[in-house]
C-alpha cells in the first residue's frame, strides 16, 4: 500500500515521531505488571522495548502513518489499530499492551466501543482474565432499571464482534459480572435481549444466578429461568434441580423438596445420593427424624444406593436428639455400608455430652477392633468429655493416645486442657503455659477462646500483670479480643477491689464497638455494689433492656446482695418486686440472698413470706436457708430458735 492509510484524530501540539513508543521505554511510570510477576497466567510478557518495536513494525507494515500516535484518535479509529495489532501477530496481549499504554500516555480514559473490542480481542485472544476485568468496569456504570445503558453495552458487543461463538462467550461473563456484584436485575434484562437473538449463559453463568437468586429466597423467579433454559441432559439437569432442592431445605419447605424429587424421579431425571442426604440432612437438622428416616427406606425402596454420608446424617440426627439407641438400630439395619469415623464420632459426642465417657472411650477402643483408625476429631470428643468432667488425668490420657498415634492436636484441644488446669483447686500454672506454649510450637495459631482461657487462669491467680501482657499478645498476634476477654478481666479487677480500672475497661469495650452482654451488666453492678454506689448500678440494671440485653437473675442477685449487705431491705424488695414484674422466676441462690437480709434486721416477718412464695414455685431451702431464718429467730429473742426455724419451715413447705 503506497499511502499511508488516513486516520481522523484531533491535532496537537507536534512531537518528534515514534515518541509514543520511545517515552514507553525510558519512563519511570510503574510496569504493567508487577516485576515479581512475569507471566500473566500462561502467557510470558515480553520486555517493553521488544513489544514497542512489535508495534511500530506492525503499524508499519500494515500502512498506518504513526504520527497519529501523538494525537488523540477517536473510538472507531482506535478500534481499527486494536484489530489490525490482534490481526497481524494473533497475540491479544501486544493488543492490551498498546491499549494501557496510549491510555496513560494520554491520560484519557477509553470509551464503550473500545472497550468491547478489547474485550472481544482477549477472548479471541485466550485472556479471559482481561476479558472479565474489562466488563466488570463497564458493569461498575451499570444500576438496576437502566434499561438504555443496558441496551447499549449489548449493542456495543454486538457491533463490534467477529465471531458469534466469541460473542456468545462475551455475553455470558457479562451476565456473570452481573450477578458477581449484586446486579441481578440487571443481568436478567440481559438474558432477555440474549434470548431474541438465540444466546445463552453458560452452565456456570446458571449456577451463579441460580445459587444467588435462591439464596435471597427468589424461588418463584429462578424457576421461571429454569423452564426457558435450552434443553439439558441429564446429568445437567439433576445438577440444577439438587440446587432447588437445596433452597427448599433450607427455607424448610421439605414438602416441596420432596415433591421435586418424586417428580424428578417420575421425570427420568436420575436423582443421586447427594440430593437424598440434602433432604435427609435437613429433616433431621430440624429434628424431623421419622420422616428423614422414611425418606431413607423410600430411597431404598426406588433403587438409589445409600453410602456412609447419608447413613451418618441419619445417626448423627439420632445422637444429638439423645436418642442413641434408634440410631444403633438404624445402623445395624444397614448391613452392607462399613462404618467411618463420623459415626463413630456422633456417638461418642453424645455420649460425652451425657458424661458418659467411659462408654465413649470403650466405642474408642472398639473402632480399632473392626479396623477403623480414629481421627482427632474422636480423640477431641474424648478429651472434651473427660474434660467437662474435670478428669484431667483422663483427658491427659488420652491426649497422650492421640500424640503417639501422630494425630496432631488442634487449638480446641490445648484449649479445653488449659480451661481444665484453671478449674483446679491448686493450678500449675507452669503447666498451664506449657500447654499454651505446645500450642504455638506446633504451629498453630491461638485463637480468641485459647487466649481467653489463660488470661481466665491468669485472672483467677489474681495474676492481673500478666492477664493483661497477654492481652496485649493476644492484639499483636492480630486476635481481637471479644466481650468475654473483656467480661474476664473486668470480673478479675472487680474481684480484687480495682473498680476504677473495670469502669475503664467497660469504656473500651464501647468504644471498640462492642455491645456489653448481661455478663459484662453484671460485672458492672458487682463492681458498683461492693462500693454502695447503688444508685449507678440501678441504673445500668435499667439500661439493660434499653440495649436489647434482657437482666436474668444472676445480675439481679449481684444487686440485691449488695443492698442486703448495707441493710437496705427495703430497696432490695422494690427491686425483687419489680424483678418478678418483668418475668424472671427467682432460684435458690437469690431467695437465700432476700431471706439473709430480712433475717439479718430480724424482720422475720417479711422472711416467712419469701419462704411461703419459695414453696409455691416449688424451690426448696438448704442448710443456708436453715441458718438464716435461725439467725434472724435468735435475733428477735425467740427461744429455742433452731427448733422454731425446723417447726416453721416445716409447716410452710408441708401446706402447699
Amino acid at each position: 500500500m503506497a499511502a499511508s492509510r488516513c486516520l481522523r484524530c484531533k491535532p496537537r501540539a507536534f512531537n518528534p515521531i515514534h515518541r509514543l513508543l520511545r517515552r514507553s521505554s525510558h519512563s519511570r511510570s510503574p510496569p504493567l505488571d508487577p516485576p515479581s510477576r512475569m507471566h500473566s497466567f500462561t502467557r510470558p510478557w515480553l520486555p517493553r522495548n521488544i513489544l514497542n518495536a512489535r508495534i511500530e513494525a506492525f503499524l508499519k507494515a500494515g500502512g498506518f502513518d504513526i504520527c497519529f500516535l501523538n494525537s488523540e484518535l477517536d473510538d472507531l479509529d482506535f478500534s481499527r489499530v486494536l484489530n489490525h495489532l490482534f490481526d497481524v501477530s494473533s497475540d491479544a496481549a501486544l493488543a492490551f499492551y498498546f491499549f494501557r499504554l496510549y491510555q496513560r500516555s494520554h491520560g484519557i480514559q477509553h470509551n464503550l466501543r473500545t472497550l468491547c473490542t478489547l474485550i472481544h480481542i482477549s477472548v479471541s485472544g485466550n485472556l479471559n482474565h482481561i476479558a472479565v476485568n474489562l466488563l466488570r468496569r463497564i458493569v461498575a456504570e451499570l444500576s438496576e432499571g437502566e434499561g438504555e445503558w443496558i441496551d447499549l453495552v449489548f449493542d456495543g458487543l454486538r457491533d463490534v464482534s467477529r465471531d458469534r461463538k466469541d460473542l456468545e462467550i462475551v455475553y455470558s461473563m457479562l451476565v456473570r459480572c452481573c450477578v458477581d456484584v449484586g446486579k441481578v436485575g440487571a443481568a436478567l434484562q440481559l438474558m432477555e435481549r440474549m434470548k431474541r437473538f438465540g444466546f445463552f449463559p453458560s452452565v456456570g453463568g446458571y449456577v451463579v444466578l441460580f445459587e444467588t437468586l435462591l439464596e435471597s429466597g427468589r424461588l418463584s423467579l429462578a424457576w421461571e429461568v429454569f423452564v426457558e433454559m435450552p434443553s439439558l441432559d441429564n446429568c445437567s439437569s439433576c445438577m440444577f434441580l439438587g440446587l432447588f432442592v437445596h433452597a427448599f431445605v433450607k427455607h424448610g419447605d421439605f414438602g416441596g423438596a420432596w415433591k421435586l424429587v418424586r417428580e424428578m424421579w417420575s421425570g427420568g431425571v436420575g436423582v443421586d445420593v447427594f440430593i437424598c442426604t440434602t433432604v435427609i440432612h435437613g429433616l433431621c437438622k430440624h429434628g424431623l427424624l421419622k420422616e428423614g428416616t422414611c425418606l431413607l427406606y423410600k430411597m431404598l425402596q426406588m433403587g438409589v444406593i445409600v453410602d456412609s454420608v447419608l447413613i451418618s446424617s441419619i445417626i448423627d440426627g439420632y445422637c444429638k436428639a439423645g436418642r442413641m439407641l434408634e440410631g444403633a438400630k438404624v445402623f445395624r439395619s444397614f448391613t452392607e455400608c462399613v462404618p467411618d469415623v463420623f459415626m463413630y464420632n456422633s456417638f461418642m459426642l453424645q455420649l460425652c455430652r451425657d458424661g458418659n465417657v467411659i462408654e465413649a472411650n470403650r466405642i474408642l477402643n472398639e473402632m480399632f477392633e473392626v479396623g477403623v483408625i480414629p481421627d482427632s476429631y474422636n480423640y477431641d470428643t474424648l478429651v472434651v468429655g473427660y474434660c467437662k468432667l474435670e478428669q484431667v488425668e483422663e483427658a491427659l490420657k488420652v491426649f497422650g493416645q492421640m500424640i503417639r498415634r501422630g494425630h496432631r492436636p488442634s487449638v480446641l484441644t490445648y484449649t479445653v486442657l488449659i480451661e481444665a488446669h484453671g478449674k483446679q483447686n491448686q493450678c500449675a500454672l507452669q503447666t498451664v503455659e506449657t500447654f499454651f506454649h505446645a500450642l504455638k510450637t506446633d504451629g498453630l495459631q491461638p485463637d480468641v477462646h485459647a487466649y481467653n482461657a489463660l488470661i481466665n487462669v491468669y485472672c483467677q491467680m489474681g495474676n492481673m500483670n500478666k492477664a493483661y501482657e497477654l492481652k496485649d499478645m493476644m492484639m499483636r498476634d492480630g486476635v481481637s479480643p471479644d466481650v468475654a476477654t473483656y467480661n474476664i478481666l473486668m470480673h478479675g479487677l472487680i474481684k480484687r477491689g480495682f473498680i476504677l480500672e473495670s469502669r475503664e475497661l467497660f469504656d473500651e469495650l464501647v468504644r471498640r464497638g462492642f455491645s456489653p452482654d448481661k455478663f459484662t451488666y453484671t460485672n458492672m453492678i458487682h463492681g458498683c455494689s461492693k462500693q454502695a454506689k447503688f444508685e449507678e448500678a440501678y441504673l445500668i440494671w435499667c439500661t439493660m433492656s434499653e440495649h436489647g440485653t434482657k437482666p436474668d437473675v444472676v445480675t439481679c442477685s449481684a444487686l440485691l446482695n449488695g443492698l442486703c449487705k448495707v441493710k437496705r431491705t427495703r430497696e432490695a424488695s422494690v427491686l425483687f418486686q419489680r424483678m418478678l414484674n418483668i418475668g424472671l422466676e427467682p432460684d435458690l441462690i437469690l431467695y437465700n440472698t432476700l431471706v439473709r437480709g430480712f433475717c439479718g434486721e430480724g424482720n422475720v416477718d417479711e422472711a416467712f413470706n419469701l419462704l411461703s412464695m419459695m414453696a409455691k414455685h416449688g424451690v426448696l431451702p438448704d442448710n443456708s436457708t436453715c441458718q438464716s431464718l435461725i439467725y434472724g429467730l435468735e435475733k428477735i429473742g425467740i427461744e429455742n430458735p433452731i427448733e422454731s426455724a425446723a417447726l416453721k419451715l416445716d409447716q410452710i413447705f408441708h401446706a402447699i
